[in-house]
């Protein structure tokens, strides 16, 4: 990982440092890196600061082994704020809490969430898991779903049902990622032909 240029003039040699979850982008907690603190950081991959209170280094975790694994670190355009991006091992705050300002630290469900777990089931197979039952019916077999899927969400949309209406619209969105996933694409390999439509309409 390349060090950065940081300005450690400002408050006493200093920088406030902002921790966020690699995974769920969620924020930890916020600490203070002196360059001693930064370097063992970039050095061992774990995220060390320095403390205020003690007046030393301290690495995140020393004593509960809840230790904050680096991914990346960015700097802001004053080169005085660091924002680093790492993967928790455990609780980040001394309380037990996931986080220092108690939020619950988990990814927010949403369609890629969904594919992640469609494309999961593609790479590793469970005899139980009706994703690989589907994927391994064959191509035919999952258009066909996707088609029939696509018939009831139009059947549907004939009424005023709103539940009704949305389950079918879930089912046919599952259907449709099994189908991407069936002929070894992704969701972004769509959102980038629309983005080129888009573009071009622009």
């Amino acid at each position: 990982m390349e060090k950065l240029t940081i300005d450690f003039s400002k408050n006493d040699g200093l920088v406030p440092c902002i921790v966020q979850d690699a995974n769920t982008q969620v924020v930890l907690m916020l600490g203070y890196m002196n360059e001693e603190a930064y370097t063992k950081t970039l050095q061992e991959k774990r995220v060390t600061f320095y403390s205020r209170s003690k007046k030393r280094l301290w690495t995140k975790g020393e004593t509960t082994q809840h230790y904050l694994n680096l991914v990346s670190i960015a700097i802001d355009c004053d080169q005085d704020t660091l924002l680093i991006k790492a993967i928790p091992q455990g609780p980040t705050c001394h309380t037990g809490a996931d986080t220092c300002f108690n939020e619950v630290n988990r990814k927010n469900w949403s369609i890629h969430s969904l594919e992640e777990i469609v494309q999961e089931r593609k790479s590793n197979p469970t005899a139980s898991s009706y994703t690989n039952k589907l994927l391994a019916s064959g191509i035919n077999k999952v258009a066909q779903k996707v088609g029939e899927e696509a018939v009831e969400l139009v059947i549907e949309s004939k009424d005023d049902n709103q539940e009704l209406f949305l389950g079918e619209a879930a089912d046919l969105m599952y259907h449709y990622l099994v189908l991407l996933a069936a002929k070894g694409f992704t969701l972004s390999d769509v959102e980038n032909v629309l983005e080129k439509r888009h573009a071009k309409a622009s």
